[in-house]
This record gives C-alpha cells, structure tokens and sequence, in this order.
C-alpha cells in the first residue's frame, strides 16, 4: 500500500505528476514579448514514500524538473521526474529502495553500488547540454526540450571525482565552468576535486586538495584569479551514518576555513585561511582585485538547517541561526591566516542570485529572499520577501507576494543581452498555499517594490524546490545532446 505520512502543511504534500500546460493563463499583466528562452527549476517529489522515519524530503526527494517556456509572449509548462538509476529502480520495484540522506548503510541489497544520484538540487545549462545536478553524485545530462533523462555524464570519462557540485560557476570572459566535487573519493572522505571545463564542455583542468574536516562544501567562490573553498562546520562523519546518526551534524567548536587556490591552480598553491565558528551557505557574488578577494554571502552565528542536529545536544536557535548578507575579504598577499566581514543588509534571509552576467567580475546589484521585514509582519512561516540590494548604496527594494504566500529563488533575466547589469526582470515561483496552487510572477528587476510585470497562474501547486536557472533561446540552439 502506497501511504505518505501526513505533512506539515498539506501544500508541501507530494505531487507524484507531471504535467504539460500549453499557453499557461496569464492573470494580470502582460508577458514580454521579446522574451524567448526557458526558465529551469528543480524540485524535490517523492515517487514513493521513504521507509525511513523523519526522512528529509526535501534533500532526498526524486528530483523533478519544471520549465516555463517563454516565446513570443506565450509560456507554456513542463514537469517531468529525473529518470536517475535510483528513480528507474524503485519505479520498477513500485517502492522505496534507498534509505536515509546519504546513508548507503540503509539501502535495499537489491540496489547495492547503485548511484544514489538526485538530480534534484540545481539544473543549469553549458557547452550545449542541460545538466540536472546533486552534489553526492555526478550530473545528469537532460533533453532541454523534453526534459526526458539521457544519462548520467562522467564529462567523457574525465570525471574521475565521484561527486560534483550542484554550484558551478561561469566564467562570462572565457565561458568556462567552473566546479568541484566534494568527498570526491567517497562519503565521508576530505577530499575536494577542482575542475575547469572550456566554453564547450571538455575538461581542461583538474586539482586534487584535502579539506582540514569532512563537512558540506554546498556552494563556494570563484573569481577572475581565485576559487575559494568555504569549510563550515556542518561536518560528516562515517562512523555517524554507519550507526544510523544523521548525515551532517554541526559543531559549535569548530573554525570556519576558506580554502584559496588561484585559478587553474595545484595543490601546492593552496592556503587557508581561518576564522571563528559561523554558518554560511550560499554565495551571492565574488571577484578579486588581484589581491583582495572579496565574497558576498548570508552568514549566521550558528547552523541554519533545523534537520540537521548540535554535536553538543544543544537545541535549534532560530534567532542566531538567521543569516544577514555579509562580505568576506581576503588578502591574499598579507600575511595573516585569517579574513575579514562586513555585514552588508540588516535584513535577514537566503538564496542569494545575482546577473549572473558579471559572475567573477565586480558588481553591485544582487537578490535574495527573506524571512522577517522589521515593522512588517505577514501570516505564514518561511521566506516571504524578496529584495533587490544594490551594494554601493545599501538601498533595498522589497516583494511581498501577498498573505500566506511563499517565495522560491529569484532568477534574474537580462532585458536584452546587451543590457546594463541588474536591468532586466525577475522571475519567483510563488506558492499560493491557502488556494493550493502558484504563479509565476515576472518582476521589473529595477522596481521590485512596484506591481508585478506579469502574473502566470497555474491550476495546480508547485512542489518545494532549491534552484533554478534561465536558459535564452540563443544558447539553447547551441544543444548538442
């Protein structure tokens, strides 16, 4: 019998669907017509419900891929399942067989040496191909049309990490991306895989470094000279997966590490660089001056996943527990060991995206979505604001979707490619919980705090999803798989 233990909210239910819309109606607003490419997202949607008590469905969920495919002021919607090895198994089982969070100790025998692969954290598009990606594992190649699953993708046998980030970066002076893999030799293990790809996809550069702990290496810096390898105490340890514990558990105890390579570095250029005990998870933007390194990220005084427990036993905090976007500077040229920051916005919140136009180059214009406005109150928990910060002059312009409504990651969409930095438009899932269904609202990025451009509704919900992004239609005819 197929039975789901109740949620908290019944929004966040599984869908198990997926669906095609032509022509999705648009409420209010029009669509911009000059608008043609594809707007990528990825959720997390159970196929069958886990065997494991409390499992986090959220990070261990079958990926599923939703486009939004504007043209010509049309959009019409997509959802399909990531056909991963894990999925297709259990699909052919017509039941779990994976275990907890990263827990191979908890599988089925069946299913033994058998990726545990997602896909359901980050789609992103390069050298011609749509990758699905979760950083236990290596990407999944997708039909940027269909959506349908082509493979697993090992970069033509010179993948030789066994994991690669759902977080790469791209280099807009020479195309290249940028990524790594983390517990590259397997789980549990140090180990950290620096990888460069040219504008077509080959790998071109590949750097092996050891972390000074095991921890969740989720997203990371790259500049112009530099990549940096932030090591946060959310740690892992072997030994706590093989006695059931979970995956990743946060030690107040332990400094923070930033690992700085130079660009197409060796092992031998590393430093790193320590500071006190905090929490960080998602980079907004970074660039370098040629020694000064300078990183935009939220940063909170402790851990900031309630799922994931206190090494002490201490309870949850969510008050110290808040990220506020701050700046990290590095020097690389002193001689400290250590690194500066600089809060940068008073407002607390997560996921953070820029114009990922100016990826490793300065910028001043970035996005994220919050959970509390001072003097603002609105009914419902999790993130329902979402601000534009332009960063040298502090100035925040804030959405609010409306009451018992929450947001999903804004994407920026550049007016025209040859528009000014941060001009252009914003796209947000937002979840309409009390009617049980979304929208996709179409922001003007320079007047957040104005009235939506355009608002798509949809008939149905939207699962929780991470991350997503925009895909022109221009790239999107340079596919070659």
């Amino acid at each position: 019998m197929v039975r789901f233990p109740p949620p908290r909210d019944p929004f966040d239910a599984p869908m198990r669907v997926e669906a095609d819309i032509r022509g999705v109606q648009v409420t209010q607003g029009e669509v911009p017509e000059h608008l043609d490419g594809t707007f990528y997202r990825c959720v997390a949607d159970r196929q069958w419900p886990s065997y494991v008590e409390n499992d986090l469905e959220l990070f261990n969920g079958d990926g599923m891929i939703i486009s939004f495919r504007f043209r010509k002021g049309r959009v019409d919607f997509k959802s399909r399942y990531v056909r991963t090895p894990r999925f297709v198994a259990e699909q052919e089982a017509g039941r779990a067989l994976f275990g907890a969070y990263r827990n191979p100790f908890d599988d089925d025998p069946s299913v033994a040496g058998l990726s545990r692969g997602l896909g359901n954290t980050n789609v992103f598009f390069h050298g011609g191909r749509l990758y699905a990606t979760k950083e236990d594992s290596p990407p999944i190649l997708l039909d940027p049309d269909t959506l349908e699953a082509i493979g697993e993708y090992d970069f033509e046998g010179s993948l030789t990490s066994r994991t690669a980030t759902a977080h790469p970066k791209f280099d807009p002076v020479t195309g290249e991306m940028v990524f790594f893999g983390y517990e590259a030799k397997g789980p549990g293990t140090p180990d950290i895989a620096y990888y460069e790809a040219d504008a077509s996809g080959r790998l071109i550069h590949e750097t092996w470094i050891e972390a000074p702990y095991t921890s969740m290496v989720h997203d990371w810096a790259v500049t112009q000279n530099f990549v940096v390898f932030p090591i946060i105490p959310l740690r892992s340890d072997i030994e706590w997966v093989k006695k059931g514990e979970p995956y990743f558990q946060w030690d107040p105890d332990e400094d923070v590490y930033l690992g700085v390579l130079p660009r197409k570095g060796s092992a031998k250029d590393l430093r790193w660089y320590k500071g006190s005990n905090r929490f960080a998870s998602h980079i907004m933007g970074a660039y370098d001056d040629g020694r000064y390194i300078h990183i935009d990220t939220p940063v909170g005084a402790t851990n900031y996943f309630p799922w994931f427990p206190d090494l002490t036993g201490a309870p949850y905090d969510p008050v110290r527990s808040k990220g506020y976007l701050s700046r990290w500077t590095i020097d690389t040229l002193g001689e400290g060991r250590g690194f500066t920051e600089t809060r940068l916005s008073g407002l607390p919140g997560e996921f953070p995206r820029m114009d990922d136009r100016q990826e490793t180059l300065p910028y001043s214009w970035g996005l994220m979505l919050l959970t509390d406005v001072p003097g603002r109150t609105a009914p419902g928990g999790g993130f329902r604001w979402l601000s534009g910060i332009d960063l040298e002059t502090g100035r925040q312009q804030i959405y609010y979707p409306g009451d018992h409504r929450t947001l999903g990651e804004g994407i920026f969409v550049p007016a025209a490619p040859d528009a000014p930095p941060g001009v252009g438009y914003v796209l947000v899932v937002v979840a309409r919980r009390a009617e049980m269904r979304s929208d996709l609202v179409i922001l003007d990025s320079r007047h957040l705090d104005g009235e939506p451009v355009c608002t798509l509704s949809l008939p149905m919900r939207v699962r929780m999803g991470v991350h997503g992004n925009w895909v022109s239609a221009a790239e999107l005819a340079t596919r070659t798989a």
